[in-house]
């Protein structure tokens, strides 16, 4: 079996403490994704750990630096399955210099309301991030139960 390409995203909230609203980027490419919103990152290049990956990925893409909070627990050890070939990391991130900006791979960058999931849901998001999107709300809505 071939290794699995390991890829990394953030899930940049406003506040770790109590997320409010999601940084969320709209792709340019390949064309089956352009128009389509995904978590911010990339992939993981040899040596990097995935910590590292998403740090410099956040960087080139939006232009800034972050502090990594909790990963977003996934189905698997290897992480969220993107497709046969590929597997994704979700952590959460605040941000910590810079602003956001489409630098690399998106035309559009947009906060959405985390308290209104049909609004984030609407997006019309790359497929194999939706179940990702699902579970980022899931542990938002209990995350605020407990405060």
């Amino acid at each position: 079996m071939t290794e699995l390409i390991n890829v990394v995203g953030g899930a940049i909230v406003d506040s770790l403490a109590r997320p409010r609203t999601l940084l969320v980027a709209r792709r340019t490419a390949p064309p089956r994704f352009a128009g389509m919103w995904e978590f911010p990152g990339g992939k993981v290049d040899p040596g990097e750990t995935s910590e590292q990956a998403l740090h410099r990925e956040l960087s080139e893409e939006l232009g800034v630096r972050v502090v990594l909070g909790p990963e977003l627990p996934a189905p698997g050890p290897e992480g969220w399955p993107l497709n046969p070939t590929a597997v994704m990391r979700v952590w959460f991130a605040e941000l910590d210099g810079g602003t956001p900006q489409p630098l690399q791979d998106h035309d559009e960058l947009l906060w959405v309301p985390l308290a209104d999931p049909e609004q984030v849901l609407a997006l019309p998001w790359i497929p194999a991030d939706l179940p990702i999107v699902e579970a980022l709300l899931a542990a938002v809505a209990a995350q605020a139960s407990t405060h």
